[in-house]
């Protein structure tokens, strides 16, 4: 009687956002819309900072491979939920969904590492400025670059090893709208304890690395800051900082209340939460970046005036 109810299932049959009909083209039409956004809005950051001489520097190198990372990672998830809107029936093939949740881990935690590297920037120039062309070199850009894309590409083919050996019962419905973590192993009705020990030892191991880097890197920036005797200073030291920490509050925020809890307490509540690292992070950080710096400013005018006299 057990194995009439398991099955290996050929397809997954994604749930959405909304099951009601008169939902999905007003739904459609936001998403296709934050897409948009999205690749424009980072497609832009990258150009900016290609095509401007005053921004060939570590941290505008790093915020360039962020954006790259971040058209990477919708485009991972929002096509899927688009062409899903528009069907009649929502279904995502077995492999498709190891796959999309494979680079969706893999973009997902490559953004961490990446935010950490842009902590250590900011470190050395407000710490250590007058080493910081000696500390921040092409080596070590390179270096911090190798490792934000290597360690994650790891984590995730090690996630998706052990999803492909757990058993499937009778249900198929993803309660999501793309293929994550936690819902496809809700339908699992084989043992998935290794599975969950692995996400709250290595995942946890492999998130924590790089925000406790943006910790302390932050502390050591606040204790040099703190010393320096006028208020301009503080301020211009600071002014550097405010949007990467806007950036690394809205990530880690809605990741920790996500993922650091047990999987029978996931709810609608993080399919909500989800939206906000997967969808908003990556829309949003053009704006943070442009709006709040001078030099992306100032970069992204000359770009402007540059296509116009063309």
């Amino acid at each position: 009687m057990g194995r009439t109810n398991i099955t290996w299932p050929t397809e997954f049959i994604l749930l959405g956002l909304s099951s009601r009909p008169e939902d999905q083209k007003p739904l459609f039409v936001m998403f296709l819309l934050i897409y948009l956004i999205t690749v424009i809005g980072n497609l832009l950051v990258i150009l900016t900072i290609h095509s401007d001489t005053h921004l060939q520097t570590p941290m505008y190198f790093f915020l360039s491979v962020l954006s790259f990372v971040d058209i990477c990672s919708v485009t991972v998830i929002i096509p899927k939920v688009l062409a899903n809107f528009l069907a009649k029936t929502k279904t995502i093939s077995y492999g498709e969904c190891l796959t999309q949740m494979y680079f969706f881990i893999a973009f997902g935690n490559t953004d961490s590492y990446l935010l950490a590297a842009m902590a250590i920037d900011r470190y050395v120039a407000i710490c250590n400025p007058l080493h910081y062309i000696t500390i921040m070199n092409q080596r070590r850009c390179v270096l911090l670059l190798v490792l934000s894309f290597c360690i994650p590409q790891l984590h995730s083919l090690l996630h998706i090893l052990l999803t492909n050996q757990l058993i499937f019962c009778a249900s198929n419905v993803i309660h999501h709208f793309f293929c994550d973590d936690q819902p496809v192993l809700k339908l699992s009705c084989s043992s998935h304890f290794v599975k969950e020990i692995t996400v709250m030892t290595e995942g946890l191991a492999i998130i924590m690395t790089p925000f406790s880097c943006i910790i302390m890197s932050y502390l050591r920036i606040f204790i040099t800051v703190l010393k320096i005797p006028s208020a301009a200073g503080k301020c211009k030291a600071l002014s550097t900082c405010g949007s990467h920490l806007t950036v690394v509050t809205l990530f880690y925020g809605s990741i920790s209340y996500v993922y650091f809890k047990p999987l029978s307490n996931y709810t609608v509540k993080d399919r909500i939460a989800t939206i906000v690292y997967t969808i908003l992070t990556p829309m949003l950080n053009p704006f943070i970046y442009s709006l709040r710096n001078k030099d992306m400013k100032q970069g992204l005018m000359k770009l402007m005036h540059r296509v116009k006299g063309q």
